[in-house]
This record gives structure tokens, C-alpha cells and sequence, in this order.
């Protein structure tokens, strides 16, 4: 899980409390699931227990007091190590629309199963017009637009994959039904 190295990365800039990393974390990632409150804290909990972060102050701007963190030199080495080791590819192929369009071979008949392929390229087709527009958007920011690229180039990949797939339905009912 990232969260924890995303959140170092933040308090690499200087302290923040948890308010400031949750909004941080939302508008650098602003395609990503948003972080709870609670998620926040746990994990900056987990950090200082770790030594990888410690609390840096207290600020109370008209509301609750809020505990700054500030990232340790401890935590600096380990974001370091983490920033510096490359992601593997997923071993697995695996994903609910993989799932989906097989187990759609197996119990629909084949006009069924080109039906949700059609229906599912449609619903990806939708998502990436909206991602395209985003990209065009003149309020958007860069961080729009990075995710908004990465999640195009996921799309292309899922279309080309639908398209393929949706030519060899025949072939693959015929082979599942063996």
C-alpha cells in the first residue's frame, strides 16, 4: 500500500497536520479515491510509531488543536529507498471486467456475451471522453492532467482488449463449451 509513502512524500515539503496532508494527498491525486480522516491519522500514527515521522508542533487556527508531523530521517531514507525501487509488473492478470467477460462465456449465449462487450465498450468509451475533455478543461491542473492520462492509456489498453476480444467470442464459446 502506498498511503504511507504518499503522505512522506507530502511532509518531505515541511510539517503539516492531517487536515493539510488529506487535502494535499486529494488535490495531487485528484483521480484517486479520496483519504479519509481516519485513514490519515491511523497512518501517521503507524509513521511515528515507526520513526518515521514525529509530531513537529501543535496549531490551533479558531477550531480543535492540530498536531503538525514532520518527517524523520528515518522516514526521508525509506521514502528515498521506496521512490527508488521499481514497481514490478502485476504478476496476475486479473480484474473484474476479466472476470466478468469470461464468466459471460461461460453462462450466456453468445449474442449475451457480445452484448456486455458491446455494452462495456460503450461505458469505457464514455469515461474517456470524459478524461479527454478533462485534459482540455483551462482550470485544470497538471495533476488533472497526469491522471487524467494515465487513466486514458489504461482505457486504450481495456478498448483494444474488448475489440479483440469481442472478435473472438465465437471462438472462445465454442472452445469453452467443449
Amino acid at each position: 500500500m502506498s498511503t504511507p509513502y504518499v503522505l512522506m512524500g507530502l511532509l518531505a515539503g515541511g510539517p503539516k497536520h492531517g487536515y493539510d496532508l488529506k487535502r494535499a494527498h486529494d488535490a495531487r491525486l485528484p483521480r484517486a479515491k479520496p483519504l479519509a480522516f481516519g485513514q490519515v491519522y491511523a497512518t501517521l500514527g503507524r509513521l511515528a510509531r515507526d520513526g518515521l515521522v514525529t509530531p513537529a508542533g501543535q496549531d490551533q487556527d479558531a477550531g480543535p488543536e492540530r498536531t503538525s508531523y514532520t518527517l524523520t530521517d528515518t522516514g526521508h531514507a525509506a521514502l528515498t529507498t521506496w521512490l527508488a525501487t521499481v514497481e514490478p509488473p502485476l504478476p496476475h492478470l486479473t480484474s473484474v471486467l476479466l472476470a466478468k467477460v469470461v464468466v459471460a462465456l461461460l453462462v450466456t449465449d453468445i449474442s449475451q456475451a457480445r452484448g456486455y462487450l458491446v455494452a462495456q465498450r460503450a461505458a469505457h468509451m464514455a469515461r474517456l471522453r470524459e478524461l479527454t475533455a478533462l485534459k482540455t478543461d483551462p482550470d485544470a491542473t497538471l495533476s488533472d492532467v497526469i491522471a487524467a492520462d494515465y487513466g486514458i492509456a489504461h482505457l486504450d489498453a481495456d478498448l483494444r482488449w474488448l475489440q479483440t476480444t469481442l472478435a473472438r467470442v465465437a471462438d472462445l464459446h465454442k472452445e469453452i463449451a467443449r
